[in-house]
């Protein structure tokens, strides 16, 4: 074991070595301007008061959250809050949103968010929704890109480490969740050690409503209990299709990075979906009891809604004969990548020095040929050389993902040896590369993963950035490089820190979205039930120790702005709306000695938080969000009496008056 571990360790360091471009040896250049040409700064200069051309919407990684920069400025526009708690925003803490994280585990405040897609349309981007995956607890979110606010989330059951998600087909007729780990489906208290042939791979698929975008789980298939790593629709002529690359196919269940690495082939596995929802839509299919939560944020209502959803419909291969097929590929794959065209199939090995390339074409020519070479728990394995396009001879080392700009060309990233790599479609010779600093990991072409790519921009990230920025003590920043692919050869154009780990990204022109971007939300069409949408619907109530305060904001004060009669040991429901109307006017409110987040409203919105006052006292609240020149004027008190007060209830509209 140990002697294994000892030759792949001096592998490594021979090839990195070979290559010479690992790690910091790329370094930073002595000379000014580092590895930029004198012109980059011209090419990523966007003046004030100018739009970027492109939204790139980063995974945040641990984060859990989604940002949205600038391309090619790289300015940072907005953190959307989707599976963490954002106090910011107030995401997660008031208590309209709280049920938006909301699972079968309870109230989970945190994911670790990879990898976002955006809708299409006849395989072509059309900017309504972004989904993203939560790989922790199993979860897909989707964000209205309209509001750039998260809008729905359903969780996954049957899953563990939900990482081959969230990629949608040609028309959004699904988005897809596939499990990283495998587990016993249902889940019992087995041995660990009996997991080979008893664990299994849920991969699911979620239907998408073409009209609101409302998501269900249509159905999953139940697969063998392999790691599913990423996963890639068909495109054009193979729509209908997705392939998911799989890893420890050996089903070992321990010291993985070397008993996950013994079989010289892996796979990806190739699912005809359309044939699958044909037998769905026929009564197919074992409905499966099982607990997951769906939750959806309601615009008008400004409040999210938390159903615990109880079965789910199963489906077995060998209840689909012709549905799914193995695809050898070596070794350890990673990526798992679909050409425009639909034609070419990319895996990228992360143990191999070649990247390996199938041919759509052959693989429904090995298919109808039945150019087997055995199977794997009934489903058929193809013959590697009979659904073989070509191959990319020792282009670098540790291929990760692949990219393509319309143009018949592929790159490619390389984990170990730092750079991307331009290659040809059909020919597989190399073009062009150039070093990243340093390891990236995703990279992203806006549109690169549809039938329409935008081919000028490569956007790279990278899992580590020493020597590249200030350091901030122990951890530094990861970051992302970007790269002008218009021309033969790449040329780096600037590099910029990103929030928390950046895994992939989804690209779009911002044409496709900006001019459908809300401004503010219609007063009109607030159905919140605590709304107050003038002063004159303004009031404080009590039922036994509940206070609910129906509060509105405007530049500048609250009404009402003085509160007496609360007591001790009550329960202060704060239900505020902001009655502006006008682009770019929220306010904030926070209250002393509340153990949430304050929170930040936008024009026409209600939001509501909990106070419960512990001391008496008069005690501050005050607007937080910066709204005009009397901002700071912005504040009102409420009265805090003991518990066994008399004193009844009374308010200030922000006048002499009382009610």
């Amino acid at each position: 074991m140990k002697k294994i571990v000892i030759n792949v360790s001096i592998a490594v360091a021979v090839l990195v070595g070979a290559y010479g471009c690992g790690g910091n040896s790329s370094g930073n250049s002595s000379k000014k301007g580092g590895a930029l040409n004198s012109n980059a700064a011209e090419k990523v200069y966007v003046a004030p008061g100018e739009h970027d051309e492109f939204y790139a919407f980063v995974s945040g990684g641990f984060s859990g959250q989604l940002a949205v920069y600038g391309l090619p400025s790289g300015r940072l526009f907005k953190v959307i809050p989707v599976f963490s708690q954002d106090a910011e925003k107030a995401y997660g803490y008031n208590e309209e949103t709280k049920p938006m994280l909301n699972t079968s585990f309870g109230f989970v405040p945190w994911d670790d968010a990879h990898h976002p897609d955006i809708s299409q349309t006849n395989g072509e981007l059309d900017g309504r929704w972004c989904f993203i995956n939560g790989n922790n607890t199993p979860r897909i979110a989707k964000i209205d890109l309209t509001t750039f606010e998260t809008t729905e989330i359903l969780e996954i059951p049957n899953t563990a480490g939900n990482h081959s998600s969230s990629y949608v087909t040609d028309n959004t007729e699904y988005v897809i969740a596939g499990t990283r780990f495998s587990v016993p489906v249902p889940q019992r208290d087995m041995a660990i050690k009996d997991y080979k042939g008893n664990f299994k791979g849920a991969l699911s698929f979620i239907s998408v409503d073409p009209e609101d975008g409302t998501m269900d789980l249509k159905f999953q298939l139940l697969m063998p209990g392999f790691d599913y790593d990423k996963a890639h629709p068909g495109r054009g002529k193979s729509h209908g299709w997705f392939f998911y690359t799989t890893y420890n196919t050996e089903e070992a269940n321990t010291l993985l990075e070397v008993n996950a690495s013994q079989n010289d082939k892996d796979f990806i596995a190739a699912v005809n979906w359309k044939k699958i929802e044909e037998y769905v839509n026929n009564g197919g299919g074992e409905k499966m009891p099982a607990n997951y939560a769906h939750n959806v944020y309601d615009e008008h209502t400004h409040t999210a809604t938390s159903t615990m959803k109880k079965e789910v419909v199963m489906v077995h291969p060998s209840d689909v004969p012709g549905a799914v097929y193995f695809l050898p590929t070596p070794k350890s794959p990673h990526g798992c990548d679909v050409d425009p065209t639909g034609e070419y199939i990319v895996g990228s090995g992360k143990l191999s020095a070649n990247v390996t390339v199938h041919s759509f074409t052959k693989m429904l020519a090995a298919i109808e040929g039945e150019k087997f070479s055995g199977d794997a728990y009934g489903i058929p394995i193809l013959n590697f050389e009979d659904v073989l396009a070509g191959v990319v001879e020792q282009p670098g080392l540790g291929p990760l993902h692949t990219e393509f700009d319309g143009e018949g060309n592929a790159y490619t990233t390389f984990f170990i040896s730092s750079e991307v790599v331009k290659w040809k479609l059909g020919t597989w010779e190399v073009l062009d590369r150039k070093p990243t600093y340093y390891s990236v990991g995703h990279l992203m072409i806006p549109g690169g993963n549809s039938q329409k790519p935008y081919g000028k921009y490569l956007l790279a990230m990278n899992k580590i950035t020493k020597d590249r920025y200030l350091p901030t003590g122990p951890e530094v920043t990861q970051s992302a490089q970007l790269y002008d692919i218009s021309g033969d050869k790449m040329e780096l154009l600037l590099d910029f820190p990103t929030i928390g780990e950046p895994h992939y990204a989804a690209g779009i022109p911002a044409d496709l979205i900006k001019s459908k971007s809300k401004k503010f939300y219609s007063l009109e069409e607030n159905q919140h039930p605590y709304a107050a949408k003038s002063d004159e619907d303004t009031k404080v109530t009590r039922d036994g120790n509940e206070v609910h305060v129906y509060m509105t904001m405007i530049r500048s004060h609250f009404s009402p702005d003085n509160i007496e009669g609360v007591k001790v040991g009550d329960k202060v429901y704060f239900h505020v709306t902001n009655l502006e109307q006008d682009y770019d006017v929220p306010h904030g409110v926070a209250m002393i000695g509340a153990n949430t987040s304050e929170l930040l409203i936008m024009p026409g919105q209600t939001e509501t938080f909990i106070w419960e006052p512990k001391q008496i006292g008069v005690w501050p609240f005050y607007c937080t969000d910066f709204c005009s020149a009397l901002h700071q004027e912005m504040q009102g008190y409420v009265r805090v009496s003991p518990t066994d007060s008399d004193l009844e209830l009374s308010w200030s509209l922000g006048d002499s008056d009382e009610e």
